[in-house]
C-alpha cells in the first residue's frame, strides 16, 4: 500500500511563512542598523532559544539570509554575518555604479507626483531620524532610500538587486569605516530627490554617482572585529 504524503495545511503554512518573515526582518534589521556585525556567529540554538522557534525554522531563515548573501554558510561551522573582502567591496561599489543611474532613468522616465511624494515623505524622515541623532534609524533609512528608488521606479529584478547591493554596503561601511551617518552626507538625498523631481536625468545621475564615490572614498580597507551578545542584540 503506498502511503500518501501529509499535506500541510494552508493556514500552517501562511503562520509558518509569517514566523519566518518576522525572524528575518528581525536579523536583517540588526545587520542594517549595525547591530550585527560582519563576521558574527549567528548560532542556530541560540537563536532558535531568542525567537522561540526550532532549529529548522531558523535554519529556513538563514538559508534565506545566505540566498541573498547576507550571510555566509561554512560546512562544519555554521552561519556568520557576510563579511565582505576588499575585492568584493569593489566590486559592490562597482555594480551599483552600473544599476543606480539605470534605476533613475527609469525612474524619471516613469515618474509621477505621487512617486515624487514617496521620495520626499522618505526624505522627511530621514532629516527627522538625524535631528535626533537617531543613528540606528538614520542608518537605515539611508539603506532604504536607495532601496525605494528600485521600488518606485517599477523594475523588480533591479529593486531586488539594489536591496542586496545596499545591504553589503552596509556591511562594508562597518568593516571599513565609518557609520552610514556620517558617510551619507545630509543633503545628498535632497539633491537627488531635486533633481529627479526636475525630471533631470542628467543631474540626478551626475549625483548619484558622485554620491556613491563619496561614501567608497571614505572607506579603509582593513577591518576589525568584536563579539556581539546575540541575546542582547534581539531583546525586545
Amino acid at each position: 500500500m503506498t502511503r500518501t504524503a501529509r499535506k500541510t495545511p494552508p493556514e500552517v503554512r501562511l503562520e509558518r511563512e509569517t514566523a519566518n518573515d518576522d525572524i528575518y526582518e528581525r536579523i536583517y534589521g540588526a545587520i542594517v542598523e549595525h547591530r550585527l556585525h560582519p563576521g558574527t556567529k549567528l548560532g542556530e540554538d541560540r537563536l532558535a532559544t531568542i525567537f522561540g522557534v526550532s532549529r529548522a525554522r531558523v535554519r529556513e531563515v538563514l538559508a534565506r539570509l545566505a540566498h541573498e548573501q547576507i550571510v555566509d554558510l561554512y560546512p562544519q561551522r555554521g552561519a556568520f554575518v557576510a563579511k565582505p573582502s576588499p575585492e568584493q567591496a569593489i566590486d559592490v561599489f562597482e555594480a551599483r555604479r552600473l544599476i543606480e543611474p539605470a534605476l533613475l532613468r527609469r525612474l524619471i522616465h516613469t515618474l509621477t507626483s505621487e512617486k515624487v511624494a514617496r521620495l520626499r515623505q522618505h526624505q522627511e524622515l530621514e532629516l527627522d531620524a538625524r535631528r535626533r541623532d537617531d543613528k540606528r534609524a538614520v542608518v537605515r533609512l539611508s539603506g532604504e532610500f536607495h532601496q525605494l528608488l528600485g521600488v518606485l521606479a517599477g523594475n523588480a529584478a533591479l529593486a531586488r538587486s539594489i536591496r542586496e547591493l545596499s545591504t553589503l554596503t552596509c556591511l562594508i561601511i562597518i568593516l571599513y569605516d565609518a557609520p552610514t551617518a556620517a558617510s551619507c552626507r545630509a543633503d545628498e538625498h535632497g539633491n537627488i530627490i531635486d533633481a529627479i523631481a526636475k525630471r533631470d536625468s542628467a543631474r540626478a545621475e551626475q549625483l548619484i554617482l558622485e554620491h556613491l564615490n563619496h561614501i567608497e572614498s571614505s572607506l579603509k580597507l582593513d577591518s576589525s572585529t568584536e563579539e556581539v551578545d546575540l541575546e542582547a542584540v534581539f531583546a525586545s
